[in-house]
């Protein structure tokens, strides 16, 4: 069986070289659920599915910003911590205290809180998962992790989570979410959704994933104008085509394939697909677009990076009252769900009410916590 080897040589000057993990890539099914450590949590056989609409970072080293958290945490259905990306250095250990402070002090009610630790390769990854599991694990539902490649991090996370539970005496395992960033973490895509029960779900890094490929565009998130499809040229009056024509452009989507993979590993694995980050903030209607592109693809959620992009993610999220009464109706309309009706003018089959209980499903989910949107879905 191949083995999963990788080696970081982050140790200094000596070139000395840390072996995170050297693991079997498949577990044996019967030792897939059981504890990594002694005393440790059993596993979760289902991951959980609350409303996962957006993924609302924060800087937990703002302190202006941590005092508006028990505000905003009512707002959203999941506040991330951010450790990462976007966190000074010289603020880290801050950030680090400011989510021990947050996790101990606000009342997060129906609301996830997660954190975004840095980076496996970084020198405050041990001392952001040991402070966090230790300090405040009872209130971390999910831990991203940015930058994973392969099912050796995920192993080396989950086994360094389980000790650290045990010693915190939790009662529940924390799950991973982790971040697809570089092209080996895409073309492992698979493994990595499988390589452990506690995965949550994947979100697509864009930025960092289009710097790792070398693709020229410095957006984060959403499409470029140079990525485009042109209209065929029109027939001049010599009979030939005029490639000088005006012709019609349609600006296509760079991440539409990165998705699409990411969204069908997720399923194959159970867990939950998210696309990340729109880095224009002032450029809502985009975000809006690319958001809806990655709902209708299967993403359950986005992130959102400021206020404004809260709303955007709620209403792309929910699915819409119209599309409900109808996935409603053709679900009456089917009885057993066997069969083909026509219904206004359509055939419905088998397939087609398997679609409506998805859209259905996710309504009733999100009308349990939300009276508006209930009374909007006339549950």
């Amino acid at each position: 069986m191949p083995l999963c080897l990788r080696s970081l040589d982050f140790l200094g000057q000596g070139g000395n070289q840390l072996l995170l993990e050297s693991v079997t890539s498949v577990k044996s099914p019967k030792d897939f659920f059981k504890p990594l450590a002694v005393g440790a949590p059993a596993p979760l056989t289902e991951i959980p599915v609350p409303p996962s609409r957006m993924i609302h970072f924060f800087p937990p080293s703002n302190a202006k910003m941590v005092s508006k958290v028990p505000a905003i945490a009512p707002t959203v259905d999941i506040l991330l911590g951010n450790l990462e990306d976007g966190v000074p250095a010289t603020e880290k250990e801050a950030a680090r205290a400011g989510l021990v402070e947050v996790g101990k002090t606000v009342d997060m009610g129906a609301t996830q809180l997660w954190t975004r630790v840095n980076s496996l390769d970084s020198p405050w990854f041990l001392d952001d998962i040991y402070t966090l599991v230790t300090e405040i694990g009872d209130k971390l539902d999910v831990i991203m992790i940015p930058k994973v490649e392969g099912a050796e991090d995920i192993h080396f996370v989950d086994r360094l989570l389980a000790q650290l539970e045990a010693k915190a005496e939790l009662t529940r395992p924390i799950l991973i979410h982790a971040i697809l960033e570089t092209a080996r973490g895409v073309a492992n895509v698979e493994e990595i959704c499988g390589a452990s029960p506690r995965m949550q779900g994947l979100s697509l890094g864009p930025a960092d994933l289009a710097a790792n490929r070398r693709m020229k565009t410095t957006r984060v998130g959403g499409g470029h104008p140079g990525y485009l499809v042109r209209q065929d040229p029109a027939m001049g009056d010599d009979g030939e085509t005029d490639i000088t024509s005006e012709r019609t452009t349609y600006q296509q989507d760079l991440w539409h394939y990165t998705i699409s993979r990411m969204v069908d590993a997720c399923v194959t694995h159970g867990i939950l697909p998210f696309y990340g980050p729109f880095g224009d903030i002032k450029d809502t209607v985009a975000c809006e677009d690319q958001f809806r592109n990655a709902y209708l693809l299967g993403c359950v959620g986005a992130w959102s990076l400021h206020p404004v992009q809260i709303g955007i993610a709620k209403k792309v999220f929910s699915p819409d009252p119209a599309d409900v009464a109808h996935a409603q109706r053709v679900i009456d309309a089917m009885g057993d769900g066997t069969g083909a009706i026509m219904l206004d003018g359509k055939m419905e089959d088998d397939a087609s009410v398997k679609q409506c209980h998805v859209v259905v499903g996710l309504a009733r989910s999100l009308a349990e916590r939300d009276p508006e949107l209930a009374e909007l879905y006339g549950f």
